[in-house]
C-alpha cells in the first residue's frame, strides 16, 4: 500500500491564511485538494513471496528474459476498445536481492507484437518502453500492475499499452524497510533499484519486444524525484558499488526521456525555497490522513507557527537568494534570474509568470476565473497576478523544517538514515539547530540523491515536468529550478504548473503520451 501511504507522508499539512478574506477562493482550493489525486500506477496489494517469483531457480534467479515462459494473457478496456497483452510478473531483476517484495519488475507487452502486427504507431521493434515507478514519500514501492485508477479510469500503464508501448513497472526499496535488525531501504536504495531494473531491460533488449534505448520513466512526488534522478545520473560511476552489491547486470542504465510529476527533489534546498515562498503565511491547516480498505479519509487541523518556527522560517528564507544566485539561471531571453537579499528579483517574477501562464491556459479552456480577486483580467487575458495574495490564497501546508526538521521528524529525515540509524539530518542549518542531537547523513549519499548534481553530464534530452498551481508540498521554485537549469543546458523541457491542480500526477495522460510520441519520433 506504498502509493496511498505516500499521500499521507508527503501531503501532511495544509493551511489557510486567516488574515485575509479569501474564504470563497480558499473553498475552491480545498475543493480541488479533496479530489482523489491520480498518483501513478495502482498499488500491488499482494505480498510477494519466494514461491511467487517467476524467475526463481535452484541456483538463484535467472536474469535472462524469455518471452515464451511465465506469462498470462490479460485483457482490458481502454476508451471502449479491448486490448490484449501478455503479463510477465514478479521477476527479480538482480542476482542478490535484499528484498524480493520490492526488487521485482512487471513487464507487459501487447499481444499483437507476437503476431507481427502493429499497435498504433508502433510494432515489436519500434515500441518505446514506458517505465512507471510507484514510489511515494520515499516509501517502498512494489512493481505496478495496470488497472483503473481511483477515479475509475484506465491508469497510465493501461493507456500506454493501448498506445502500443511496452510497459515495465519496477519495484524499489524504501525508507521504512527492515531486515535482521538493519534498515535496508535508506538512500540511495531507491535509485539503485531503479537503475538495476533499467539494466535488466537493456541486458534483455534483444530477447523482448520494445526498444531499451527508448525507455521513458514516469513518477509522482518522490516518484517524480527519482524519475528525474534516474534521467540525470545515467551510467554514473558513483552508483556502481551499490549496483554491484545487489548483483545488478552489467549493462547501461541511462534512459531516453523523463516524465516527473510534482517532484520532491533537490532535497538540500526545499526548506529554504519553501520559507522563501510561504514565509509571510503564519497559519497552517494540516491534513491528518487515515485509511480504511485503501480509502483515504482527511481530517483538517488548524494551527499557528510558534515563535521558534517563525525565527527558523526567517532564517531559512534569507538563505534562499544565495542559492538561486549561485546557479546563474537564465530565462528564455538569456536574462539572469536572480534574487536580492529580501527575496525579490527576476527569479521571483519568473515564478509569478508561471502562475499567470497557468491561469491563461485555464482561461482559454473556458474556466471561469472571475472569482479570483488576485488576478487582473483584461480583454479575456490574465495580465497580472498579485503574488503575495496568491500565496496567501494557497496557504501554508508545512511548518518550518518541512523536509529536514530540527526533531528529525520528516520522511526525508527518515530517507537519509542508514543501516543502524533511522533518521538523519541532511542540511547544515538543521544539524546546527537539532533538538535531538541528530547526526549528518553521508555527504556522498546526499549528493547521489540530487539530480542537480548530475544533469550537467546527463545525455537525456527530453524532460517533462509538472507541478500543480496549488501544490504546496514543495515550493514551485524547486521544480522550476530544475526545469530552467535543464533548459540552460540545452535540453528540451516541457514545464508547466496546471491551474487548480494539487499535489498529484498522471492527470493529463493524453498530453503525456502525445509528448512521448513526439519525442520518440524526434529521436528516429
Amino acid at each position: 500500500m506504498s502509493l496511498l501511504i505516500s499521500v499521507a507522508v508527503m501531503a501532511t499539512e495544509i493551511c489557510t491564511m486567516k488574515s485575509l478574506d479569501f474564504s470563497k477562493t480558499q473553498k475552491s482550493v480545498e475543493k480541488n485538494e479533496d479530489k482523489k489525486p491520480q498518483t501513478g500506477t495502482p498499488m500491488n496489494k499482494k505480498v510477494i513471496t519466494e514461491d511467487m517469483i517467476t524467475n526463481k531457480t535452484e541456483n538463484g534467479y535467472n536474469l535472462n528474459f524469455d518471452v515464451n515462459k511465465n506469462y498470462t494473457i490479460k485483457t482490458a478496456t481502454v476508451n471502449g476498445k479491448t486490448i490484449t497483452y501478455r503479463a510477465y510478473e514478479n521477476i527479480v531483476y538482480v542476482a542478490k536481492p535484499v528484498d524480493i517484495a520490492y526488487q521485482t519488475i512487471n513487464i507487459y507487452i501487447p499481444e499483437e507484437y507476437f503476431k507481427n502486427k502493429s499497435v498504433g504507431k508502433y510494432n515489436a521493434k519500434s515500441a518505446p518502453i514506458f517505465f512507471p515507478n510507484t514510489v511515494g514519500g520515499y516509501m517502498p514501492g512494489a512493481a505496478g500492475v495496470p488497472g483503473n485508477g481511483r477515479d475509475g479510469k484506465p491508469d497510465a500503464s493501461l493507456v500506454a499499452l493501448s498506445n502500443g508501448y511496452v510497459v515495465a513497472s519496477p519495484g524499489a526499496r524504501g525508507r521504512t524497510l527492515e531486515k535482521d535488525g538493519k534498515y535496508t531501504g535508506k538512500a540511495p536504495a531507491v535509485i539503485i533499484d531503479l537503475k538495476a531494473a533499467v539494466r535488466y531491460l537493456r541486458y534483455n533488449d534483444d530477447k523482448m519486444p520494445g526498444r531499451a534505448d527508448r525507455i521513458i520513466s514516469n513518477g509522482t512526488s518522490a516518484g517524480g524525484a527519482v524519475s528525474a534522478l534516474l534521467g540525470a545520473t545515467g551510467n554514473s560511476k558513483d552508483y556502481e558499488p551499490y549496483l554491484k552489491e545487489i548483483g545488478a547486470l552489467k549493462a547501461r542504465d541511462d534512459i531516453y526521456a523523463v516524465s516527473a510529476y510534482c517532484p520532491i527533489t533537490n532535497l538540500e534546498n526545499p526548506n529554504t525555497a519553501y520559507k522563501w515562498m510561504f514565509n509571510n503565511v503564519k497559519t497552517y491547516k494540516k491534513i491528518e490522513i487515515s485509511m480504511l480498505d485503501y480509502n483515504v479519509e482527511r481530517k483538517y487541523t488548524e494551527g499557528t507557527l510558534t515563535d521558534d518556527e517563525i525565527l527558523r522560517s526567517n532564517d531559512l528564507k534569507k538563505m534562499f537568494p544565495d542559492y538561486v544566485n549561485s546557479l546563474k539561471l537564465k530565462d528564455k531571453n538569456g536574462k539572469l534570474l536572480t534574487l536580492d537579499e529580501n527575496g525579490n528579483g527576476s527569479f521571483k517574477e519568473q515564478i509569478k509568470q508561471y502562475y499567470i501562464d497557468s491561469a491563461n491556459t485555464a482561461l482559454k479552456k473556458g474556466t471561469d476565473l472571475s472569482e479570483f480577486e488576485f488576478l487582473t483580467i483584461k480583454n479575456g487575458k490574465v495580465v497580472d497576478l498579485d503574488y503575495d495574495k496568491y500565496i496567501a490564497y494557497m496557504g501554508r501546508q508545512k511548518t518550518p523544517g518541512a523536509f529536514d526538521n530540527v526533531d528529525l521528524s520528516t520522511g526525508e529525515n527518515n530517507e537519509f538514515g542508514d543501516e543502524t540509524t533511522n533518521n538523519k539530518h541532511f542540511t547544515q542549518y538543521m544539524l546546527e539547530h537539532s533538538t535531538v542531537n541528530g547526526t549528518m547523513a553521508d555527504k556522498k549519499i546526499i549528493k547521489m540523491m540530487n539530480p542537480m548534481n548530475y544533469i550537467g553530464s546527463s545525455k537525456v534530452k527530453y524532460w517533462r515536468i509538472r507541478h500543480g498551481a496549488i501544490d504546496k508540498d514543495t515550493s514551485l521554485a524547486i521544480p522550476a529550478i530544475l526545469a530552467i537549469k535543464l533548459e540552460n543546458l540545452g535540453k528540451k523541457v516541457d514545464f508547466a504548473s496546471p491551474w487548480a491542480t494539487p499535489h498529484s500526477g498522471d492527470y493529463d495522460l493524453t498530453k503525456l503520451f502525445g509528448w512521448i510520441d513526439k519525442v520518440v519520433a524526434e529521436g528516429r
